[in-house]
Order: structure tokens, then sequence, then C-alpha cells
């Protein structure tokens, strides 16, 4: 099995930073992309920050300039760091992993979620 496990979550002051971190770990071959998504209420999942194998970046609009996405591939590990957090950045933020394990090919899997809570 794969198991997709973020931390990091919490409430923070706006203006205030936090720095998530995403672990996958279990039976796998290769990993292909990792990133981030976020769900506020009321509203859709939407792609916060992402990182494939080849380095290649992609960023929301919304967070470009103020949040980092970096990994750690030897720990299949990735991070998210937040700066000058703003009340609309509340969200349960959701770590994905694109993986291949022996025997299947590419999958996608997701962790349960952290909340991150922005007070104003």
């Amino acid at each position: 099995q794969v198991q997709v496990v973020e931390s990091g979550g919490g409430l923070v002051q706006a203006g205030g930073s936090l720095t998530l971190s995403c672990v996958a770990s279990g039976s796998i071959l290769s990993i292909n992309a990792m990133g981030w998504y976020r769900q506020a209420p009321g509203k859709q999942r939407e792609m916060v920050a992402t990182l494939n194998n080849d380095g290649m970046i992609k960023y929301a609009d919304s967070v470009k300039g103020r949040f980092t996405i970096s990994n750690d591939k030897s720990k299949n590990r990735v991070y998210l760091q937040m700066n000058s957090l703003k009340p609309d950045d509340t969200a349960v933020y959701y770590c994905a992993a694109n993986l291949e394990r022996l025997c299947w090919g590419p999958r996608h899997y997701w962790g349960q979620g952290t909340q991150v809570t922005v007070s104003s």
C-alpha cells in the first residue's frame, strides 16, 4: 500500500508563515510528481503548487511570489513554504503524489489534508 501524509498545518496570523510537509511511503517504484491542492469552504479544490520529476514547477496565480514548493526526492517528500499568509489562504491543504508501483502504472494518491487557518 501507499500512504501520503501531510503535516505542518495550523493557525497563524495574517502575514505569518507556515511550512507544510508531505511524505509518500510504501511500495513505491517511482514518483512522477508531487504537489499541493487546497479546498476552502464553498469552493472547489484548486491546485496550489506542483513539482514534477523533471523539476518543472507550477503555482497558482494567487500564491505566486508567496509560496515556494520544493522536494527531497530521495525521501519522497515535498514541502510548501508559505509566506505572507492571507485570510483567503484558509483552507484544507491536500498533498498529492502521482506515482508508480511495481506492476502498476501511474496513479494519483492523496493525503487526508491538513487545516491551515489564517486569522485577520
